[in-house]
């Protein structure tokens, strides 16, 4: 029988809080026994990947307390829970369904009178069917001609997470063959974003899918009507050159409008579907079904991991711990995002959707106010532009921020450069090596303004190169990281109540049915 308790209400929880400032960074990373400590705190991942934590402020006590609250708080029966199909998502009233897209982890999810993961599985071969034989020239423009671009129209989940996974892979793809179409994004509704996009593409062999489950989304639609507009401007018929991502209930499922709909459901949402056909229709026709394929596989490797009950052996339940510790007994309110990887760059961006949307709570899953913190603030850029900009407040700051690095061992592109001795790959890996040990250890100094206090905890993720594997694996460690979280601090992961209203009151700016400071606001804005 499962329990959904508030934080607070648990025994280990309030063991865990008499444990807090026990770990001295600069103490236990110094000489033989440092060496030791960073040898032996790694967890394996999937893709070859693993999750180090040795410049976490957390030992043996803490760690016992935090597995102590996993086995309270019934983190791997929720989860299981989960991915069997109970109804996880309170505030909607629905399954959350994300990781069937990429693997059966239990029973068979039936929902609507349709096996789900058949549901997924079918979306994905039709999906790899039309790339296939977009790619092969059975689809083409009105001359006949082969689509050069894709441009995928959405926002939110539906930009963030496969906007980042394409980045990603971009490089990695053209290095290996598998580089078919190049890929653009068209999110915000402000004119600039689409025009920008559209006069940097040839549009007669341009390929645009649309993404909206509702098929209503205001940004959405309104980007829709400019690019159609571009493409009747340019002599071209829009149906021609529009796929639809959709949900079948939705009015763009059966219309004419579009070369093909492919569909997904309310059982994912938005941040967590880069793993549907939300990624995989921009993902499949940039770099081909297989490629995408081997991204499903990593994140399906990672999920079987977080199934493990223990988790000093689970990755994806330790990090998540551990971020309870530094968020609800040390009181450290941020969390940077710190990729060693350009092609990386978006990933804090969609990571910061992930996190802040789904944990972002102030009552619980049953919609009672909860009296302790919850998600963290998100951000993060790649290193080493990073190093350059806001690392000044992470190691001299006045807030202790725990951080979290991921690196590779190998670039992507397989171009690189000796200089003074070292490729640019290694002094890139130099400076991860260098920063966890500034920031854990600091340094002390005559002079006030060049001391660094230390104790700045961090963690990393490491691998041998930014594979799809490794990239699916990846995104799955921290989707489930933030599930874990939620489970622990009892709020609904999985709906963004938070997001609606702005939109309820733009629309009420656009009808003018507006009075007191909002008709100012809106009269201030030219509305």
């Amino acid at each position: 029988m499962i329990s959904w308790n508030n934080l607070d209400a648990s025994k280990a929880f309030a063991h865990l809080q008499t444990l807090r400032n026990r770990v001295c960074l600069p103490e236990v990373l110094s000489g033989e026994e440092g060496a030791k400590r960073v040898r032996k705190a790694s967890v394996p991942m999937a893709a070859g990947l693993s999750y180090n934590y040795a410049a976490k402020a957390v030992d043996e006590k803490v760690l016992d307390a935090l597995c102590d609250l996993a086995k309270e708080t019934q983190l791997t029966e929720k989860f299981a829970a989960l991915y069997n199909g109970e109804v996880i998502n309170t505030g909607e009233k629905r399954k959350v369904l994300h990781h069937l897209t990429r693997g059966q982890l239990g029973e068979a999810v039936v929902a609507d009178g349709v096996d789900k993961r058949e549901f997924y599985l079918s979306q994905q071969e039709r999906v790899a069917e039309f790339a296939d034989a977009v790619h092969s020239g059975k689809i083409t423009n009105e001359a006949g001609e082969t689509f050069t671009t894709v441009v995928q129209i959405g926002i939110g989940g539906s930009d963030l997470g496969p906007r980042a996974m394409y980045l990603a892979l971009e490089n990695w793809a053209k290095q290996n063959g598998s580089f078919y179409m190049e890929a653009r994004f068209i999110s915000n509704v402000d004119p600039d974003d689409a025009a920008q996009v559209l006069r940097s593409i040839d549009v007669s062999r341009s390929l645009f899918v649309l993404v909206s489950k509702s098929g209503t989304t205001l940004e959405t639609l309104t980007n829709e009507a400019f690019v159609k507009d571009a493409l009747k401007k340019a002599g071209l018929d829009p149906a021609r050159h529009m796929v639809a991502v959709t949900s079948e209930t939705s009015p763009l499922a059966s219309s004419k409008e579009y070369l093909a709909a492919f569909f997904m459901d309310d059982y994912i949402g938005g941040r967590y579907s880069s793993t549907s056909c939300v990624g995989g229709a921009v993902l499949s026709l940039a770099f081909g079904p297989k490629v995408f394929g081997r991204f499903l596989e990593g994140a399906a490797a990672e999920d079987v991991l977080a199934k493990e009950p223990d988790p000093r052996k689970n990755p994806d339940m330790l990090d998540a711990l551990i971020g309870i510790y530094e968020r609800n007994v040390q009181n450290w309110p941020a969390t940077a995002v710190l990729p060693y990887s350009q092609a990386l760059s978006r990933f804090p961006a969609h990571l910061q959707q992930l996190d802040m949307e789904s944990n972002g709570k102030s009552v619980n899953r049953f919609g009672e106010k909860v009296d302790y913190v919850t998600g963290p603030v998100i951000f993060g850029e790649p290193g080493t532009n990073g190093q350059h900009s806001f690392y000044q407040l992470l190691h001299q700051g006045t807030d202790i921020i725990p951080l979290q690095f991921v690196g590779f061992k190998k670039n992507q592109a397989g171009m690189d450069v000796d200089i003074q001795g070292t490729t640019s790959q290694q002094k890139l890996c130099a400076n991860v090596a260098a920063q966890i040990m500034a920031f854990a250890c600091g340094k002390k100094a005559e002079d006030p303004n060049k001391s660094f206090a230390g104790g700045r905890p961090s963690s990393i993720i490491i691998g041998e190169q930014l594979t799809p594997e490794a990239l699916g694996a990846l995104l799955a460690h921290f989707e489930n990281k933030v599930m874990f979280q939620g489970f622990v601090w009892n709020l609904n992961s999985f709906d963004q109540e938070g997001v609606q209203l702005g939109k309820v009151l733009a629309k009420r700016v656009l009808s003018h049915d507006t009075d007191g400071a909002l008709r100012v606001y809106s009269d201030l804005m030219g509305i």
